[in-house]
């Protein structure tokens, strides 16, 4: 191979590694980052995400639906268990009524686009989810609980940190 040869090749890499970095950025999984919690941490210092005081703030995205009346709850998936709303923890009723209300929530990261990575929720485009915390009693960070919502009213609860999801029903 020439050195011509060769200053082409690396040229036409060079534009591939270019190219490939401009669409992960432009795509669906560099967009789904709320701007407000990058590098929020580090500009108010490495204690700021540590902290065990909760902050209100509004969703870094559009709220989510309001629930479908009881009456005509279908679940999203009969393969996943669901949990009748009134056997969840009482941090979980508080949370779902701030989802009903808009907010404001505890914590800077509520209501941020949930996406799935452990596929154990009905694949959905990009957006569909969004997660807010239950307060943990006595943790000294968000803990392992949330509620995800989706788009279409659906709610999801989960106590282990997405290891496990129950639908809430909300008829009972």
């Amino acid at each position: 191979m020439t050195s011509k040869n060769r200053l082409f090749v690396l040229v036409a890499v060079l534009i591939c590694v270019i190219a490939a970095a401009a669409g992960y950025v432009l795509s669906d999984d560099g967009a789904s980052r709320p701007k407000a919690a990058v590098g929020t941490a580090s500009a108010a210092g490495p204690t700021a995400s540590r902290s065990s005081a909760p902050k209100p703030s509004a969703p870094a995205s559009s709220a989510p639906r309001p629930s479908p009346p009881a009456a005509t709850w279908v679940p999203a998936d009969p393969a996943l268990a669901d949990v009748c709303r009134t056997r969840l923890p009482s941090q979980a009723l508080d949370t779902l009524g701030l989802i009903a209300k808009g907010g404001p929530y505890p914590y800077r990261s509520d209501g941020i686009v949930f996406e799935n990575r452990e596929n154990r929720l009905p694949r959905k485009t990009s957006g569909y989810y969004h997660e807010f915390t239950v307060v943990t009693p006595g943790s000294g960070d968000r803990g392992t609980r949330r509620v995800v919502t989706g788009d279409a009213g659906e709610q999801y609860w989960t106590a282990d940190h997405y290891g496990s999801f129950q639908e809430i029903d909300p008829r009972c």
